[in-house]
């Protein structure tokens, strides 16, 4: 400590040593806050270098990238204190050291993954090529740091001083710390344009349709608002136009994938020039185009449409044969037809539809906003919510046994008591969930009830299997086997005591993988109904394939085999015929005694109907049975 009155010490000047870590220490920090400010890689390293040169005081600074070729070259990307074409005209290489080069620190920086130290250019022969240049440029001494982006050397950060005894330990250790902010730097700016470019990707997936490249029905949405967001308050009508190519399936089926993708693409080829902006056509569905036409009326909108067939009656040539594309049109209007995209949208949708029976090939839409589409659609949301909340009712409709006139059986039926409406038919909920998506939903429902219930009837002392039916939807479903297997284990059931219902129509849309569902489907132990026998047109050769065990007869023969002797025909033979396939046979629609006794004297096992009993709850089926003339003890 200084006493009063002392007077100061000179001070000291700082040795080689400590000047040269004060410089590297203060290239750090510079560079440090060049990393914080680079938004682009390139710019990354020609600021890195210029700091290293201006702020740090060295005389040369570049970065050179490992090439991965045979050569295993070296790309200079940046230098500063040097010209940089100088550089790069150089054979660098970071190749085995058989090469002068490739003996430079650059180079084995690179080659080993470690620094290469104070390397004195005026006497090492390495550098005797370059030796007088050096001298006359003031260069006395060089090193190189790896720079590192993950297990990889990408390449080497190179600095020339002009002091022959520069990048001592301190200062080496410091530039090292510099090289690897620096490798730090360039993958977290690649790591940025590696998401920038996914979400460039992520936003034209969804918002293009990946075989045409055109906007999809997203974007034709957004678009069409923004247009009907500026014509409103202007007063300019628009028009929208669908265009539903006809042949779309039948080329699908006859050439399969690739040439229907061939075939749209080419659609797309040649509306494209008719319009004026790009952004005006959009894929609005699997066949369906859209052409969005701003301040157009009925008159202009019907000549483009023309226009437009005109164009697309024209034959398209495939690898096999050319076709023909038989496109429709439809036509919306604003403000005529709606002002929303997704109302005018549907509705020109539906006008493409009309078109294919009109003589023109288009029609604009005619009629009034529909209601009855608006209805169904807020039934979709509301059948969603009921479905989650478990606010459906399962119902059930009782089996008789013919020969003993005992109940042996009941076919699960699902019901919705809406709180509005009342008691919905199922045939106009089955559809809503068909349209809506809300089929497996539906059928997991009904599924996890049946078992549910036929556990309650179990422990009830009531031992009657349960039949379920299942639709097109759920045979395409890989996961069905593994969740009703999941439901015998969790609940215990017998497998006689479940049933499942496949209607004859389902079946034959699909064959072999109804074969192979049903296959999966028996392997558990249960029984299987065709439903609604003799309107799905199976051969008998179809039939014997089956691992069914019972046909269903449709009610439409049964309830009208008495008036009708072609449906008492069809009655005798569809029972002969599953008899003697060894099968059981199901009447549905039994509601007369009449009825009853015509199909006792055909042979018939089981009926099923108004007769025995309307559907009723299913946890009122014990009950009705104990009361019902069908019991045992009745």
């Amino acid at each position: 400590m200084k006493r009063e009155g002392e007077p100061a010490k000179p001070s000291r000047p700082h040795s080689a040593e400590v000047e040269r870590a004060i410089r590297a220490h203060r290239t750090l920090s510079a560079g440090n806050r060049t990393l914080l400010r680079a938004s682009d890689e390139r710019e990354l390293l020609e600021e890195m270098c210029r700091v290293i040169v201006e702020v740090g005081g060295y005389r040369v600074a570049s970065v050179g990238y490992a090439e991965h070729g045979e050569e295993k070259g070296i790309h200079v990307m940046a230098c500063v204190g040097m010209d940089l074409a100088v550089l790069q005209a150089l054979p660098l290489t970071w190749a085995e050291a058989d090469t002068e080069m490739g003996q430079w620190a650059i180079s084995a920086a690179i080659r080993t993954a470690r620094p290469s130290i104070g390397r004195h250019l005026l006497t090492e022969p390495t550098y005797a090529s370059i030796r007088e240049y050096a001298k006359r440029a003031g260069y006395a001494a060089t090193s190189a740091f790896p720079l590192r982006v993950g297990d990889e050397v990408i390449g080497a950060l190179c600095i020339l001083a002009s002091e022959p005894d520069a990048f001592d330990e301190a200062e080496a250790d410091l530039l090292g710390e510099l090289a690897d902010d620096l490798a730090y730097g360039i993958a977290n700016l690649r790591m940025r344009a590696k998401h920038a470019e996914a979400e460039k990707t992520i936003a034209r997936m969804a918002f293009y349709d990946g075989l045409t490249s055109l906007p999809n029905r997203v974007a034709l949405c957004e678009r069409l608002g923004d247009t009907l967001h500026d014509a409103k308050p202007q007063h300019r009508p628009l028009a929208l136009l669908v265009v539903k190519m006809g042949q779309f399936h039948e080329i699908n089926e006859t050439l399969g994938y690739k040439e229907t993708d061939r075939f749209l693409q080419m659609v797309s080829a040649r509306v494209l020039p008719l319009v004026r902006e790009p952004q005006m056509v959009a894929r609005v569905g699997e066949d369906e185009f859209a052409v969005l036409l701003p301040d157009a009326n009925a008159e202009h909108a019907t000549r483009f449409a023309h226009q437009l067939l005109e164009v697309l009656r024209e034959p398209i040539d495939l690898l096999e044969f050319a076709v023909d594309p038989w496109a429709s049109i439809g036509i919306a209007l604003f403000p005529g037809h709606g002002a929303e995209p997704a109302a005018l949208l549907r509705r020109a949708s539906a006008a493409a539809g009309q078109a294919k029976h009109s003589a023109a090939g288009y029609t604009l839409y005619s009629g009034n906003p529909d209601k009855e589409f608006s209805r169904r659609l807020a039934l979709m949301g509301e059948l969603r919510g009921a479905i989650a909340k478990n606010e459906l009712r399962l119902y059930c409709q009782p089996k008789v046994d013919f020969e003993s006139r005992h109940i042996c059986g009941a076919e699960a039926l699902v019901r919705w008591q809406h709180p509005r409406l009342g008691m919905l038919s199922t045939g106009e909920f089955i559809k809503l969930a068909e349209h809506g998506g809300l089929i497996t939903p539906l059928t997991h429902w009904v599924l996890e009830a049946a078992f549910r219930q036929s556990y309650a009837w179990d422990e009830a002392g009531i031992r009657l299997p349960l039949s379920v039916n299942l639709s097109a939807h759920d045979l395409r479903d890989p996961r069905l086997i593994d969740r009703i297997r999941g439901l015998f284990a969790t609940w215990g059931i017998r497998p006689e005591l479940i049933q499942f219902e496949l209607t004859e129509s389902v079946l034959m849309q699909d064959p072999e993988g109804a074969v192979d569902m049903l296959t999966r489907l028996k392997a558990l132990g249960v029984q299987l109904f065709v439903d609604d026998f003799g309107t799905g047109y199976s051969s008998l050769a179809y039939l014997q394939k089956l691992p069914v065990d019972s046909l269903k007869i449709d009610q439409s023969f049964v309830s009208d085999m008495l008036a009708n002797e072609d449906s008492a025909i069809i009655v005798q033979s569809t029972i002969d015929l599953g008899h003697n396939l060894g099968l059981e046979v199901v009447a549905e629609g039994v509601e007369t005694e009449a009825v009853w006794q015509r199909l006792a004297s055909l042979g018939c096992d089981t009926a099923q109907g108004y007769f025995i009993s309307k559907p009723i709850p299913a946890d009122a089926f014990g009950e009705w049975e104990q009361q019902s003339a069908w019991h045992p003890q009745g």
